[in-house]
């Protein structure tokens, strides 16, 4: 904790003017943005203070929303999520609108009702160059995206993907509706579906990673996965060419072929350098 400078006094908590809201070091803030349109800013107080004329300032840390990142909101962003990130600022008291809840992802999956004062947040942003901890996270679905807990996704029995239902052309009705389901590419002894519409859990089968940040070319790679079936994946990778070429072999032997699963998972990355073409027969 930063010391408290000369002619200031630490403050256990502050009361939220025209409330009985109670704010103490570690709560999560609404706080009164610049432009009356916009929506209120939120952040965690990292500590409470007030000077010789009894003024009260919070230093505080930023939550950004994903519109407000460098790389702007992408499809599969919560309407409540946002960022921790490295921002940090001092703040009149005054400016405090209401108290909220930062939910971690998974504990914000479990919620029954969403309330108005209810967020999440699964990264910590880094403000000045835009990068995310962790840097990647779980894809599911033929699309190949990130889980949004706004969106209904059904999981497949057999090999425990997720699944949007608009990417196996089912309607979200319907797919409420169904007891099981199996994926085109599993084997099924009948047509019954089934929806799960919790939070996807860890399963036995390693699952394919979105990395964070800026997608630029990718490497397409052709060959057969370990179940000898012929697939094509987009490989995209973060680095110069010879980080490319030295990693490539790895990731087909390991990712493509399926050496650790029988049926792999495949894994995303991002490329910097020109789009290569790979191919194994």
């Amino acid at each position: 904790m930063a010391k408290t400078r000369p002619g200031k006094k630490d403050l256990d908590s502050y009361t939220i003017k025209g409330t009985n809201k109670v704010v103490r070091a570690g709560d999560c803030v609404l706080m009164r943005p610049s432009d009356s349109d916009k929506a209120p800013y939120v952040a965690k107080v990292e500590k409470i203070e007030a000077d010789v004329r009894n003024n009260v300032k919070v230093r505080v840390r930023w939550y950004y929303r994903p519109e407000e990142s460098i790389g702007g909101r992408r499809q599969f962003h919560g309407v409540k999520e946002l960022f921790l990130s490295d921002h940090f600022d001092v703040q009149s008291a005054h400016t405090i609108e209401g108290k909220c809840i930062v939910h971690t992802f998974k504990n914000y999956t479990k919620l029954e009702n969403v309330g108005t004062e209810d967020y999440f947040c699964r990264f910590e942003y880094k403000a000045s160059t835009g990068g995310f901890t962790p840097d990647r996270v779980a894809v599911y679905c033929k699309c190949e995206m990130p889980y949004n807990p706004d969106d209904l996704m059904i999981q497949c029995e057999a090999c425990k993907d997720w699944f949007h239902p608009s990417c196996i052309h089912i309607k979200p009705e319907e797919a409420k509706k169904l007891e099981r389901f199996s994926c085109t590419d599993c084997p099924s002894d009948d047509d019954v579906k089934r929806p799960l519409n919790s939070f996807p859990v860890s399963s036995s089968v390693k699952p394919k990673v979105f990395l964070l940040g800026e997608f630029r070319n990718v490497v397409n790679v052709v060959g057969t996965n370990g179940r000898g079936m012929s697939c094509s994946r987009k490989l995209h990778f973060l680095g110069d060419t010879t980080r490319v070429v030295l990693a490539l072999d790895k990731v087909l032997k390991q990712v493509v072929y399926g050496m650790e699963d029988a049926c792999p998972k495949f894994v995303i990355f991002c490329i910097s350098s020109p789009t290569i073409d790979v191919l194994r027969p």
